[in-house]
């Protein structure tokens, strides 16, 4: 009995924090909220390591996502909130950017960048394939080679 108490108080304690994280908001419609999850999830936290705003809790994705809900109870669409935040923001706040001339680096650079390195490689490996005698120390080599 001694210590089923202090480990329940540890329990009790470790729930109650990992439940102080979670935010609770109340939509209009069930159409609200999943837009509301969806745009949370699709936007990037501008301030973060590769985290979009659901999974992040820096200060800016607090605001971003009370904006996004304070757009969304003001009856704007999915997309306005999108293209109002692309435009405060840039392309960066899309977790999914869109292909166009300024991201095209983005979406084809590790393409290009894996297509050149297939290259020096198979060019690396022609040029030292077609040595005589590198590969095998007893082939004879002929004199005209030098």
């Amino acid at each position: 009995m001694r210590l089923i108490t202090p480990l329940l108080l540890v329990l009790a304690l470790w729930h109650g924090q990992s439940l102080a994280g979670i935010e609770t908001r109340q939509f209009e419609s069930p159409q609200q909220e999943k837009d509301y999850k969806e745009l949370v999830f699709e936007l990037r936290c501008l301030v973060c390591q590769n985290q979009n705003l659901a999974d992040s809790n820096a200060e800016l994705a607090v605001d971003l996502r009370n904006e996004v809900f304070r757009m969304l109870k003001e009856g704007k669409s999915k997309q306005e909130v999108l293209d109002f935040m692309v435009a405060r923001y840039g392309n960066f706040v899309l977790y999914k950017p869109p292909v166009d001339r300024a991201t095209s680096l983005l979406w084809f650079g590790p393409v290009i960048m894996l297509a050149i390195g297939l290259l020096i490689v198979i060019v690396f490996i022609r040029r030292h394939r077609n040595r005589p005698g590198e590969d095998n120390p007893d082939e004879v080599i002929p004199e005209d080679d030098f």
